[in-house]
């Protein structure tokens, strides 16, 4: 039976890795961006600030490949580096509409289907800092310890449906979100001494999808060679 996996944020590095690890492993992959679009693959838009495009996205997906077995809640964004008094509100609302809301409507929307058959894979994009909290970072930090908060309590929820739910939580990734980063310092202070690849985290996320890791759930795995 061929799966069906929904990855939002696929326009970005990551996004796009694991996109490409799922259609490699055989899925039928639906390609999720809001800004960037995609020209390879099957790819949607929506603005996942707003439930109605939400729905939407799910209906095309399921008009398209069916009901989605595999969630990857990869879409997510940043702000500048800043003090907590230089955050505005409205920086604060938007990081958390999309970094938070966003996942929080996905899961409900792609959980009936789950429930049903008795089973599903969901997958969240943290990061290092929601485990870590990152000075200057403060909304960042605080919106992917909710994820990691949020995939923890929905796993509990889940599991007697056959439903999984992880984390993987990125290190320092070699991307162009982080290329005003002093890359090279970086490097030299995560133990493996070199920074992570899109295609590290894509085969993180493939381990949580796969049949043989059905007695995984609530787990924040930290891909980032050591840095914390």
């Amino acid at each position: 039976m061929m799966r069906t996996a929904l990855v939002t944020g696929a326009s970005g590095a990551i996004g796009s890795a694991i996109a490409d690890q799922l259609e490699t492993a055989g899925m039928q992959v639906v390609r999720h961006y809001n800004n960037n679009p995609i020209n390879h693959g099957f790819a949607l838009r929506a603005d996942l600030r707003h439930e109605t495009e939400i729905e939407a996205l799910f209906l095309q997906t399921e008009e398209r490949f069916g009901s989605v077995d595999v969630l990857v809640n990869n879409a997510g964004i940043a702000l500048p580096q800043q003090l907590i008094i230089d955050t505005t509100t409205e920086d604060f609302d938007k990081l958390f509409a999309i970094d938070v809301r966003g996942m929080f409507l996905c899961c409900r929307r792609a959980l009936p289907h789950m429930v049903r058959q008795k089973y599903g894979r969901i997958v969240n994009i943290s990061s290092v800092w929601g485990v870590a909290g990152a000075s200057c970072e403060v909304a960042y930090s605080a919106a992917k310890a909710s994820v990691v908060g949020l995939t923890k309590a929905l796993a509990r929820e889940a599991a007697p449906s056959g439903i999984t739910v992880n984390c993987v939580a990125p290190g320092v990734i070699n991307t162009p979100m982080n290329a005003h980063l002093d890359l090279d310092q970086l490097a030299r202070e995560t133990p493996v001494g070199r920074l992570g690849t899109p295609e590290d985290i894509a085969r993180a996320a493939l381990f949580f999808v796969e049949e043989r890791a059905g007695f995984v759930t609530g787990q924040v795995l930290g891909v980032d060679g050591g840095f914390y």
